[in-house]
């Protein structure tokens, strides 16, 4: 089962690989595992994960073509078995893999009688192609295929308008987005008296990056798109000891500490929630049931107020208090 190969200790959350596989060059598929979650945290997540992943990775594709021999998109033309439709459907199938900014352009010359791929088309060296093989088209007399092609790095769909055609030169939908499909399930389990969720996120991309390599990017994306709400909430805040106005640094946790470190700031202590520290699950709960939710909640408490706390012990004052130390070098100092 699954809830006995994946042990939960702690409330930090972790993620794991648990199946990858190419099916083709243009099919990666990938299945991770986000634990332990809080009820209702799985379904938050996952949702935005795959709307992220969907909509907001960016991809490179071919958005137009120009020869000056095709009169129009549903002509065809002696000694090519396909039609021009035809070519520009297979077109826009290719997958590039490339580091493109905007637009860039590209070429195929090639004379018959011979199969035309992908491996024909001429690049600018920041672009390739994943799938050399993919076929364009089909010449069969001795005639020669001279095609111009634009390629574009950009995101989700694009839909070309009917009055784009201009001077022999045909737009092309363009598929931007290099994650084909996604999947979320959510396993739940109770550890201990707290119901929790394990969260499954099924990914298949086309090849011009791995599942990982979107996982990542679709959760930097994500994250970025947040930003303005957390600048939006960020105060300087006074300590009680007159230290200076800072605001809290944007990244995840574990380097946030390592900025600290690093740096010797000190942060908005408001701004810390207490999921962040890595604290036994017990301990998590007594705070929470006591309304303290950040860790300026927490320093605004007393030895005593804590032991007061329904459940609470001695023993997790000093685990709360080691905790803080390990991670913030605070000086944690008795209020009387």
């Amino acid at each position: 089962m699954v809830r006995e190969q994946i042990r939960v200790f702690t409330r930090t959350l972790q993620w794991k690989c648990v199946e990858s596989r190419t099916d083709s060059k243009c099919l990666y598929y990938g299945r991770f595992i986000l634990s332990p979650l809080m009820k209702g945290q799985a379904d938050t997540i996952g949702i935005a994960m795959r709307r992220a992943l969907l909509g907001e990775i960016e991809g490179t594709c071919i958005t137009r073509a120009k020869s000056e021999k095709i009169p129009h998109e549903y002509s065809t033309i002696l000694g090519i078995q396909e039609s021009v439709h035809e070519i520009l459907m297979n077109l826009k199938e290719i997958v590039f893999r490339s580091n493109l900014y905007g637009t860039c352009e590209a070429s195929i010359f090639v004379r018959g009688p011979r199969c035309v791929t992908a491996q024909d088309i001429i690049l600018p060296p920041y672009v390739e192609i994943v799938d050399n093989t993919q076929h364009i088209a089909s010449l069969t007399e001795p005639i020669d295929l001279c095609i111009g092609l634009q390629l574009e790095r950009n995101r989700g769909y694009r839909i070309k308008k009917p009055n784009n055609f201009q001077d022999g030169s045909y737009p092309i939908d363009a598929l931007f987005m290099p994650v084909r499909n996604v999947n979320h399930s959510i396993h739940s389990y109770v550890n201990g008296n707290e119901k929790q969720e394990i969260l499954f996120l099924e990914i298949w991309t086309n090849g011009s990056l791995t599942p990982k390599e979107a996982l990542y990017e679709a959760s930097r994306n994500l994250i970025d798109l947040l930003i303005p709400f957390i600048h939006a909430e960020e105060e300087n805040v006074h300590l009680e000891n007159n230290q200076p106005k800072v605001s809290l640094p944007l990244f995840p946790f574990h380097n946030i500490l390592d900025e600290i470190r690093k740096n010797k700031k000190k942060i908005a202590l408001k701004l810390i929630f207490i999921d962040q520290l890595e604290l036994p699950p017990r301990i998590y709960n007594c705070l929470k049931k006591s309304n303290i939710h950040t860790l300026l909640d927490l320093l605004n408490c007393s030895q005593e107020d804590l032991i007061k706390t329904e459940h609470f012990r001695i023993e997790d004052v000093k685990q709360i208090f080691g905790i803080l130390e390990k991670h913030f070098v605070i000086d944690l100092k008795n209020k009387r």
